[in-house]
């Protein structure tokens, strides 16, 4: 069976278990009130900056999933920086290996979506290094020790929807009790990013709190897919819009109708900078 290694442990997010299991703990005791309403969590949108900036607050969405007496089988996870022309990637079997140990992907749903959608498959020995989706199984595994894993990149397109729709299915399909996550930041802004348009300073970080990712939000809040993606490419608020949008298409399809939000911050709020990026918390 080959194994994915780690590629960010001991760079964005710690490099040994101890190291990870303290820091989890300590970002579990800083941690918000989850959603409340006692109703089954289909899963969430989760950043992916180094643990420093944003892991708390992913942590947050994946300790919010934990439910007495319900706990999935598997977690597809949509991730990836891609375009608008970009090709379709998953892990097809095998496993990832992080300071946590090995965590098992599920095969059976990847083979099913492989025979319906065209995939550059990725392996334990040939792959392109993403952080998008590594930095969030510590996390998982953590909380969820058991669970298998289905990672999946996808472009910003309608059809990336489809994929989140079907996996769901296909899912339902097999039996298994599965939870997505979307990995997504949001508005990354100044001239580190090319992207200046309220110039800089306290004005810039308003804008981009209150107006540019106040949109994303409060559509993915509303599960609204396609928007998520077309907001995005108008605005430049969501640097994987795609893998936000299919796992939103993955939850709905699963019964999710609304999004909670958990917390809203930037890496303005952890250490002020000209250039800066934002992040949201959402359970569904």
């Amino acid at each position: 069976m080959e194994t994915r290694r780690s590629v960010f442990a001991g760079s964005w997010y710690p490099g040994t278990e101890k190291e990870c299991r303290k820091a989890i703990e300590g970002f579990i005791q800083e941690s918000l009130p989850c959603p409340g309403d006692g109703k089954k969590k289909a899963g969430g949108i989760v950043p992916h900056a180094g643990w420093y900036f944003s892991g708390k607050l992913a942590c947050n969405v994946v300790q919010c999933l934990v439910q007495e007496g319900i706990a999935p089988d598997t977690f597809i996870i949509f991730g990836r920086h891609l375009r608008p022309g970009s090709s379709n990637y998953i892990m097809e079997k095998g496993t990832w290996i992080t300071p946590l140990g090995e965590i098992q992907i599920d095969k059976d749903i990847s083979q099913r979506l492989i025979s319906e959608f065209p995939f550059q498959i990725e392996t334990g020995s040939r792959y392109e290094p993403d952080n998008t989706i590594e930095l969030q199984l510590p996390f998982i595994q953590f909380f969820f020790p058991e669970v298998k894993i289905l990672p999946i990149g996808v472009p910003p397109t309608m059809v990336s929807l489809e994929i989140g729709r079907r996996s769901a299915i296909i899912s339902q399909e097999l039996g298994r009790n599965v939870m997505f996550l979307g990995s997504t930041d949001l508005t990354h802004y100044g001239d580190n990013y090319g992207f200046t348009p309220r110039g800089i300073g306290e004005r810039a970080v308003r804008w981009v709190k209150e107006e540019n990712d106040r949109k994303i939000v409060n559509l993915m809040l509303d599960m609204a897919a396609e928007e998520i993606i077309r907001e995005s490419l108008k605005n430049y608020n969501s640097c994987c819009s795609g893998a936000a949008a299919a796992a939103i298409a993955g939850m709905k399809q699963l019964g999710a109708k609304k999004g909670r939000l958990i917390e809203y911050l930037t890496s303005y709020d952890v250490r002020p900078d000209n250039s800066f990026v934002g992040y949201a918390g959402i359970v569904f």
